[in-house]
């Protein structure tokens, strides 16, 4: 199993509540709301062998702050209090190098759960 490479360069743009990484001459900008609604926290994953919990109204969370966990992961604490996901490199590179097709999950799983992104119930014409 091959490890994912460092990223070069982390930078955190709290205005535009995304964080950006570079590897080599890549580079992602990941938006609060999608690294908190992919956390490897139990919470989200699921405890043992359990589904995760669908993770609603995260459009406008933040991150406060970046935490370096050893030589292996950082800890994202976020604005609304989430702050147990240690997001490793290989996570991160992971979460990068995938996110369209993971972003594109996630919006599926919220309609088909009849949830949204700001948190509200979505109202069905009828």
């Amino acid at each position: 199993m091959s490890k994912a490479p460092l990223p070069s360069q982390i930078k955190l743009h709290k205005k535009s509540r995304t964080l950006e990484l570079t590897y080599g001459s890549d580079s992602f900008e990941l938006t609060a709301e999608y690294l908190r609604v992919h956390s490897p926290s139990a919470e989200v994953r699921g405890h043992g062998i359990g589904n995760g919990v669908l993770q609603t109204g995260k459009k406008l969370v933040g991150i406060n702050e970046l935490i370096p966990s050893g030589n292996y992961a950082l800890k994202i604490v976020f604005d609304d209090g989430h702050d147990s996901g240690l997001y490793t490199w290989d996570c991160l590179h992971d979460l990068a190098y995938n996110h369209d097709q993971y972003w594109a999950i996630y919006l599926q799983k919220l309609e088909d759960a009849g949830e949204s992104r700001d948190g509200g119930l979505i109202a069905i014409g009828r």
